[in-house]
């Protein structure tokens, strides 16, 4: 099966590293499901760059930590395209907030968006995956998943069990030609609405030893080469990007 006949279904894919992957897979000659929560224009942008790279693309807006909502978005992109090939799970939240002081709701949150949207996905598309005999799926996990963080007890719960799934979809789907696996990105130069995050992403250089921080564009490499056939041998394992930095 020929990369140009395939399609990406890329959640959060409105900004920063999801932009980024959209638009590497759209290179890389796959169709997108460009996927945001709440600002529509955003992801109506890379859409238009994804169809100026001369793929088809469709906006999809929706909350994947909702199980209703993705299986409307879903339904609309099968619809739309007959078929999704690739999963990309990389929406995620990172709130901050001491733990002694969480709400049920503060937890909840987190773990539908970082976590439960992972199963919502991988369950939506992955059969058609398997009946196809080829699938990629793709988790954006994070320094979280190796080690816990003051006052993001969720988000490490979260990031840790995004890498149990991707070892078990790994064994379980793996005989049927689709591969699971995750990224851990270092720290990112993005920006975030978050002033005090972008200062402290950006402070971490002085840790990392090539020297630089990352960019999404780095994500991206990685995420299309395990999306692509070359990237065929690599099943259930999470692979850090982050220039050397120690977790």
């Amino acid at each position: 099966m020929a990369d140009a006949t395939r399609v990406a279904f890329v959640t959060g894919a409105g900004r920063n590293i999801g932009r980024a992957i959209a638009l590497a897979l759209a290179r890389q000659g796959c169709d997108v499901v460009v996927n945001g929560r709440s600002d529509r224009k955003v992801c109506d942008d890379v859409a238009a760059e994804v169809i100026a790279l001369g793929r088809r693309a469709l906006v999809l807006m929706g909350d994947v930590g909702r199980p209703d909502a993705v299986a409307g978005m879903a339904k609309e992109a099968l619809a739309t395209f007959g078929r999704i090939q690739i999963v990309v799970n990389n929406a995620a939240i990172r709130p901050q907030k001491p733990f002694l002081e969480m709400t049920d709701d503060d937890w909840h949150r987190v773990l539908d968006t970082d976590l439960n949207s992972a199963f919502y996905t991988a369950r939506a598309f992955g059969a058609g995956m398997v009946e196809a005999g080829w699938g990629r799926i793709v988790n954006l996990t994070g320094m979280n998943a190796m080690h816990g963080y003051s006052g993001r007890a969720p988000v490490s719960v979260a990031k840790h069990g995004l890498w149990g799934l991707t070892k078990s979809l790994a064994k379980e789907l793996g005989p049927n030609g689709v591969t699971t696996n995750a990224i851990s990105p270092g720290p990112i130069d993005t920006e975030h609405a978050d002033a005090a995050m972008t200062a402290h992403i950006r402070e971490q250089k002085s840790r990392i030893p090539v020297g630089r921080l990352g960019t999404p564009d780095d994500i991206a490499a990685l995420t299309a080469f395990l999306c692509s056939n070359a990237g065929g041998f690599i099943n259930g394992q999470m692979i850090a990007s982050n220039g050397g930095a120690q977790t």
